[in-house]
């Protein structure tokens, strides 16, 4: 019935509710709580209704990509979504939200979607989230760009319990000058249903695959006092767990191990066991992978103009980890907003390149040739596991083009790639504001499986809102887009959005 169904089913021992006593738990704490606490904010409430019509291959690119999983590449699709949340507030010491998120919807990959069910607590600088919740990426522009390289919000969110300092907390004797945030968090995939109705039968896939991630980030810089700020961060993470169907030939099934040895394990990256597929136990156990983020930053206090320079370098097990590599392939950036004007109030440029990834050349050390050789890293894809992706969609920069474009095999068949990508927005009124997006991509495929010929695509977006000030609450949003080349194939295409937000006992 749902995507959360997996997760809470009784064949899954160590997450017994299911999404109906989840919900109802988080219901019970928002009414239990005395009524100064649970309706000081208000409850928020989002109804949407989404149509895309479409022609030529599919869903155009932009209509589908970074909408957190909410989209279909079927041509003419739809749905309804009714959300309601208590928002935390981020200036008292103590706080708490919740949220329920669902959607219906015709021709997606499934009918019903529990899009975000979540609570979560914050006591001063420390904060605790458990369920699925929308969350846009570290570092790069989530409204512009085109998506972080390790999380972009490409697809659904991961069921997960996650703690840390989300948000810069100040470290205390740099007198504001330098801020800290990080987290770690644990859950699992939910697409056991989607996968083994939509995967070739006869190919590999994984079922039940658990999910690890982890982050730390740094920021300098005080704009009250000088306006220059630079940011780095290290975000990381594993799959792990999970039955491989398939693997190493058609008929066998492989149960990787999934005991408290093996969560350690996902936490601090270390070589397999006995019990888990030959390269893991050479390597890393589980898919491992991760990013660097660097961002500096000329962001004066006193102005309603910025610019950024962001950069992310990508990696996959320990070979591109540090700088045992020259660092070719990452996501380069510029971010600039401008002073106040009708047109254009902020835009983004990125250059995409993953085709170094290493060299074309891998080898794990024998004792016949006790040499290694870490190339042909193999962006997103794992040679046990699904890749890099959730219900199809790629968790990562969706440019790297997910697996719901394949013919029903699982992994990314082009991730050698040279993009460039500009965005742009601007509110030419109080009441009406747009959005661009242009993407050019040039693919080479993998290291293992080049293209004969390079293929290309490039795809469009232009949206524009309208809020009107005699309907408050109420948003009419019209988009149209395009894709054009080989890489993906031509489409065209229409979005309507309708939506409204309001508070409940305001």
């Amino acid at each position: 019935m749902s995507d959360l169904h997996h997760l809470f089913s009784r064949r899954n021992r160590t997450a017994r509710p299911r999404p109906t006593t989840l919900l109802s738990i988080l219901m019970c704490m928002m009414l239990s709580l005395p009524v100064s606490a649970a309706w000081n904010d208000s409850i928020r409430y989002h109804g949407e209704i989404g149509i895309d019509l479409a022609g030529g291959e599919h869903t155009p690119f932009w209509m589908m990509n970074n909408e957190y999983g909410l989209s279909s590449i079927k041509k003419n699709n739809g749905y309804l979504r009714l959300g309601a949340f208590h928002d935390m507030d981020t200036t008292r010491r103590f706080t708490w939200g919740a949220g329920v998120d669902l959607a219906v919807a015709a021709r997606f990959s499934s009918v019903f979607v529990v899009q975000q069910l979540y609570g979560e607590v914050k006591y001063r600088c420390l904060n605790l989230m458990v369920g699925q919740k929308e969350m846009p990426g570290f570092v790069s522009n989530s409204e512009l760009g085109s998506g972080n390289l390790l999380y972009s919000g490409n697809a659904r969110p991961i069921p997960q319990v996650r703690a840390g300092i989300f948000d810069y907390a100040d470290i205390w004797f740099t007198n504001k000058w330098v801020g800290i945030k990080g987290y770690i968090a644990y859950g699992k995939f939910t697409d056991n249903r989607w996968l083994k109705s939509w995967v070739n039968p006869d190919s590999k896939y994984t079922l039940n695959t658990l999910y690890h991630s982890k982050a730390l980030f740094l920021r300098g810089g005080n704009r009250k006092k000088f306006p220059l700020e630079f940011e780095i961060g290290l975000e990381m993470s594993t799959q792990f767990g999970g039955d491989v169907y398939n693997y190493p030939k058609k008929g066998d099934i492989f149960k990787m191990p999934r005991g408290w040895k093996n969560w350690v394990k996902a936490l601090i990256p270390m070589k397999g066991g006995s019990d888990t597929a030959p390269s893991d136990q050479a390597n890393v156990e589980g898919n491992f992978l991760g990013s660097w983020n660097f961002s500096l930053g000329w962001m004066p206090a006193d102005k309603d103009w910025s610019v950024r320079l962001y950069y992310e370098h990508f990696f996959e097990d320990h070979s591109m980890l540090w700088i045992q590599y020259p660092w070719k392939d990452g996501l380069y950036a510029v971010e600039a907003k401008f002073p106040k004007n009708r047109w254009v109030s902020e835009a983004v440029y990125e250059f995409l390149y993953t085709k170094d990834q290493s060299g074309p050349v891998y080898w794990d050390h024998t004792p016949e040739i006790n040499e290694q050789v870490s190339g042909r890293d193999n962006y997103y894809n794992n040679y046990c596991y699904n890749g890099w992706q959730s219900w199809g969609m790629g968790i990562g920069n969706p440019l790297i083009i997910s697996p719901i474009y394949n013919n029903h095999r699982m992994g990314f068949l082009c991730n050698r790639v040279v993009a460039h990508h500009l965005g742009l927005k601007g509110e030419p009124s109080e009441q009406v504001n747009y959005r661009l997006l242009l993407s050019h991509t040039r693919g080479w495929g993998t290291h293992g499986s080049p293209y004969n010929d390079v293929k290309s695509n490039f795809s469009m977006l232009a949206e524009v809102n309208w809020q009107p000030k005699r309907f408050k609450g109420w948003e009419l949003g019209a988009g149209v887009a395009m894709d054009a080349g080989s890489l993906i194939g031509n489409s065209y295409g229409l979005q309507l959005k309708l939506s409204k937000t309001g508070w409940f006992l305001k």
